[in-house]
């Protein structure tokens, strides 16, 4: 075995040990020194009996390889990514996220260092005059003619982050920065905790297929209970969830190891066992079937906006739901379009890579849909999915949604740094960990207030970006206000990409050839 070059060293080792001890005895002195080679001796000796192939051949020695694997992130984002190369967020948004949060502006020196000729760079184009646009216009009202009790809310909001996801003291921080801007906190698939209720912020409550909070022993929907949280005043809207971005098609799987007492009991499920929700909802089946799901939802909460959240998969299948709302009269108050680009505590990493509809793609499809159909004036349009600046909003809303919601970008206002950790329970600064004393970290009342800063500069942002180009309005914002660099030949607006449709187009027969499948495929009685 000692003859292989690469285990020489541990040869030499064992040898040094030996010939240490004598002159530890020698020079008592050196003999704390001597004590370490024994235990590397005994670490070697196990490596050569292990199951690793890296340890086996380089005993000792090969722990460096995994050392320098498990550091590899921190070196990569603090020593060698650029500031606009970092994934899922760069440093240089990171930076303008923290630098609102702290109230202490988002200015940078000397210019862009972003490449304005790259593929696919987005921009918008100003105007030679101006304006200031209304600080009303930074809000709208949610909820349709069957709505009983529409929403002010703001165009940006706080997007679903469950309790269990993100630890007690993030989400209570969130909640109050929420109540200190007046915009909504979404609860997230994981029910209305104790923390979300503490400081009264606005909350929208996330049902998904689990229906945790609102549940049957054997998982089913409980309306009894549904309609007892519902008809708080602190819950302005209902959300139905279908899909995620992050994991379309994929239920949720919270290990039983983080199932404790107080997410037991927000959740109503039992203590220490493992929490799955299904990929699909037990209540219903259909187009048709969802749509009066969602009636039953409205009726139960007293008429407050009800609506569903999903990411585009199947363009038929999103067809169908349009077909059921003319055929049952049935129309949601808004839908919130998850981009598959979309954050998440933890997820399979194939299907956040390369399952789901990216949001530009996903929502031009939406918007166009609604309106081939007659109703996008009735329902409101929230765009999720990597929303961190007031340009982010201003390019979602022109490609066809009314607002936005953001997860991320409120998580490093209260004070992320984007570890990448949030599967391990091991999150450094305590926002999404059940680790007690990794939360405490998180202070309530200070992070409170970057929140509220973060929203406010954010909106600040959006509305003098609109203003920018000219518009009274952000309602004003379409596809021809957003330029993409081509690969050949000058920029051009996103109008090339997706022209517009005439109201109600679809059901006079005039469907465009890209929708002409997908229409001819979608049935009301079937996804």
């Amino acid at each position: 075995m000692f003859g292989q070059p690469r285990l020489i060293y541990y040869a030499f080792l064992c040898l040094t040990v030996i010939a240490g001890l004598a002159v530890a005895v020698l020079t008592p002195q050196w003999l704390w020194l001597w004590c370490a080679m024994p235990i590397l001796c005994a670490i070697g000796a196990w490596d050569l009996n292990s199951t690793s192939n890296v340890l086996r051949n380089y005993p000792v020695i090969g722990h460096m390889r995994y050392l320098f694997e498990f550091i590899r992130p921190e070196m990569r984002q603090y020593f060698f990514e650029s500031d606009v190369s970092g994934r899922p967020f760069n440093r240089a948004q990171r930076d303008i996220v923290n630098g609102r949060a702290k109230g202490s502006g988002d200015t940078s020196p000397f210019g862009t260092r972003r490449d304005m000729e790259d593929t696919g760079f987005h921009f918008v184009q100003h105007s030679m005059t101006p304006k200031s646009v209304h600080i009303r216009y930074a809000r709208l009202t949610i909820g349709n003619a069957q709505c009983a009790k529409p929403y002010d809310s703001s165009r940006l909001n706080i997007s679903a982050m469950s309790f269990g996801s993100l630890s007690g003291n993030a989400v209570e921080a969130m909640n109050k920065g929420a109540k200190l801007g007046g915009f909504a906190q979404d609860t997230g698939e994981g029910a209305i905790s104790p923390y979300h209720k503490k400081h009264n912020g606005d909350l929208i409550w996330e049902i998904a297929s689990g229906y945790f909070g609102c549940r049957n022993d054997d998982g089913t929907f409980n309306a009894e209970r549904f309609e007892q949280k519902a008809t708080l005043d602190q819950v302005k809207m209902i959300e139905l969830k279908l899909s995620q971005g992050a994991k379309p098609g994929h239920g949720g799987l919270l290990p039983g190891s983080k199932v404790n007492r107080e997410i037991a009991s927000t959740r109503e499920i039992p203590v220490g066992k493992d929490c799955a929700s299904p990929g699909s909802h037990p209540e219903f089946n259909t187009p048709t079937g969802m749509l009066q799901f969602l009636q039953r939802l409205r009726e139960l909460s007293g008429g407050k906006p009800v609506g569903f959240k999903l990411c585009l998969g199947r363009r038929h299948e999103f067809l169908a739901i349009c077909k059921a709302m003319i055929e049952t009269n049935i129309v949601p108050d808004f839908i919130t379009v998850d981009g598959a680009e979309g954050g998440t505590g933890a997820a399979p990493t194939e299907f956040s890579d390369f399952i789901g509809t990216y949001l530009n793609e996903a929502l031009p499809f939406v918007h166009s849909a609604l309106v081939g159909v007659g109703k996008r004036d009735e329902i409101t349009v929230i765009a999720s999915g990597k929303v961190a600046m007031g340009f982010d909003m201003v390019e979602k809303i022109a490609l066809g949604a009314d607002m936005c919601n953001a997860a991320r970008a409120f998580m490093f206002s209260v004070g992320c740094i984007q570890a990448l950790r949030c599967h391990a329970n091991t999150c450094p600064t305590g926002v999404a960990t059940q680790d007690p004393a990794r939360s405490r970290s998180l202070d309530v009342d200070s992070k409170a207030q970057r929140v509220h800063n973060y929203h406010k500069a954010t909106i600040a942002s959006f509305m003098d970006i609109v203003g920018t180009q000219g518009l009274d309005s952000p309602d004003e914002l379409g596809p021809q206000h957003i330029f993409r660099r081509s690969l050949k030949g000058p920029s051009r607006p996103c109008t090339f990409l997706h022209p517009p449709i005439e109201p109600g187009a679809f059901l006079r027969g005039d469907v465009p050839e890209e929708y002409a499948e997908s229409w001819q495929l979608a049935h009301a009685e079937y996804f």
